[in-house]
């Protein structure tokens, strides 16, 4: 056999006549000459699938553009520059061009060097065999995720994206929003979803994507508005919304202010772009808290706080340092809490505003828990701290006292003041006030609620009855959704039950207790079996 030719187009020309002599399939040839021309021309598995089918780049987007007419939408923008950039590995199609050059060589994103499933959800070589009309595909119906969805349905969530972006300037959306908005229609559709590696890796990468466009960054004063009414809407759902279908819509949203900030913007829109970019982050961390994820919580906290420098608002940085101290209160060391409590005081100020109230509220749980420790000092400086943040919680506004998330509720002061006086031993006065606390919560108001809960079986422990307290602990347990059942829950339930059984021994309560924490909750993902790792509620109150 002659010697292959030296130059990329020339070998692949030979190889895939090569191929047809054998009677190769169009993807098999595209496979050998990814193989053969890959490691001496640096040729793409996109470009190779060109190369196979023996067309130009002018070919291609003829073929891309018609497929658009085929499907009534207007004619993309894509032009033969921008084709070869995705073949040079430059940049990256977006999910709607993605789809539809599967669409042109009939094969899936991984065969042309993508990974994860393609926006539309099915499979290009069954839909477009050989002798397949491309028009038979609006005839046959939508499958999504294991339920059938309805078409138009489909179209309103999975390409109300790509519109969106279009009317902002980009239709480029990155894999991550095709992975979140998978994910929220799973959810939506009561499939399971399993918080595995592609999603994780969609979410940080998202987060990532902001951190870089922060520091590059038009956009109308009226959408401004929309989104921060958006952003107080999340502050009213956040406790009743299931945490994981909570961080698709927060994300959905962060990614497109991400493309907002794409281009720098006049000064004073520029500081509320990126003040709702350190909201919408902050509260990304807070939901990262709740499933557990650690390392997640502490990086979307570190954007928010790039964000709110970019503000200049010494307010908005206070409140994502008070909010991040919540991250070291439920899993880590009560030390850092304290550190990131006092450091959102001097953030915050002399003026009343929600981080100075609560940041001494967060000291005094922080020192608490230190006082169980052993630290003699941490009671009477716990105790004063309590006073400080409601002398100031006192002077708030009723704005800053209507909201879980953006402001500081009585309720949660309650809750509080509560959890201090239990780790400090005064359980009569933690079951008071807990209990008044309770009272003011919502019944929709999970997470906070079922802590309060969890917190008055950990007064009945201290106060000698842990057959009370596993009860209480079980029934607070038993009333969760499998939604609701989010990781920092299921922890500090299990936090409880551990510390009963090394102080009282096992209990028939203490068992009933653990059958109910072996249901179905939302799965961390820390470990396969969400079971939290070191630092975790578990190991300490």
């Amino acid at each position: 056999m002659a010697e292959p030719p030296p130059k990329e187009a020339e070998r692949a020309r030979w190889v895939r006549a090569q191929g047809l002599a054998r009677g190769l399939s169009t993807p098999q040839i595209a496979a050998e000459i990814a193989e053969q021309c890959g490691p001496m021309f640096s040729t793409s598995r996109i470009k190779a699938h060109r190369l196979a089918n023996g067309v130009a780049l002018s070919d291609v987007v003829a073929q891309m553009r018609a497929l658009y007419e085929m499907d009534g939408k207007p004619t993309p923008k894509i032009g033969e520059t921008l084709l070869s950039a995705y073949e040079s590995g430059y940049k990256r199609p977006g999910p709607e061009y993605l789809h539809y050059l599967c669409l042109v060589y009939r094969v899936e994103p991984g065969d042309l060097g993508y990974q994860g499933p393609c926006v539309c959800g099915r499979g290009h070589e069954q839909r477009f065999g050989a002798g397949t009309q491309l028009s038979s595909i609006r005839d046959e119906p939508e499958t999504l995720i294991g339920a059938v969805l309805d078409r138009g349905w489909i179209n309103q969530h999975i390409e109300g994206g790509l519109h969106r972006a279009e009317a902002s300037g980009s239709i480029d959306l990155g894999e991550e929003d095709v992975v979140l908005r998978r994910t929220l229609l799973q959810l939506l559709a009561g499939a399971g979803v399993a918080l595995d590696g592609q999603f994780l890796g969609a979410v940080d990468q998202l987060r990532r994507k902001m951190d870089d466009t922060l520091v590059n960054a038009t956009v109308s004063p009226t959408m401004l508005d929309q989104w921060e009414e958006t952003i107080l809407g999340y502050g009213q759902s956040y406790q009743s919304t299931p945490s994981l279908r909570m961080l698709c819509d927060v994300l959905l949203d962060f990614s497109e202010v991400r493309r907002l900030c794409d281009q720098r913007q006049p000064i004073e829109l520029q500081e509320r772009l990126c003040r709702i970019a350190a909201q919408l982050s902050g509260i990304s961390g807070l939901i990262m808290i709740n499933l557990g994820d650690h390392r997640l919580a502490r990086s979307f906290f570190r954007t928010a706080r790039t964000a709110a420098d970019e503000t200049g608002d010494r307010g908005l940085r206070a409140w994502v340092t008070v909010r991040e101290s919540l991250l070291p209160l439920y899993y880590g060391d009560p030390r850092e809490a304290l550190h990131l409590a006092r450091k959102a005081q001097d953030l915050a100020g002399r003026t009343p505003n929600v981080a100075a109230a609560m940041a001494p509220a967060v000291e005094a749980r922080a020192l608490g828990q230190l006082a169980l420790r052993g630290r003699a000092d941490a009671a009477p400086t716990a105790r004063r701290a309590l006073v400080r943040g409601r002398a100031v919680f006192d002077q708030l506004s009723k704005n800053d006292t209507t909201d879980l998330v953006f402001g500081f509720t009585d309720r949660q002061m309650s809750f509080y003041e509560g959890d201090t006086y239990t780790n400090l031993g005064d359980h009569q006065k933690g079951e008071e006030v807990l209990r008044y606390a309770l009272t003011l919560y919502s019944p929709t108001e999970v997470i906070d609620r079922t802590l309060v809960k969890l917190d008055r079986a950990a007064c009945s422990m201290y106060a000698g009855s842990p057959d009370q307290a596993a009860a209480r602990a079980r029934e607070a347990i038993m009333e969760l959704e499998p939604e609701h059942r989010s990781d920092i829950l299921m922890h500090r339930a299990r936090q409880l039950a551990a510390a009963v059984q090394q102080q009282h021994g096992d209990l028939p309560e203490l068992r009933e207790l653990r059958e109910a924490l072996a249901g179905p909750n939302v799965q961390s993902p820390l470990e396969p079996g969400g079971t939290g790792g070191p630092g975790s509620p578990a190991d300490q109150v």
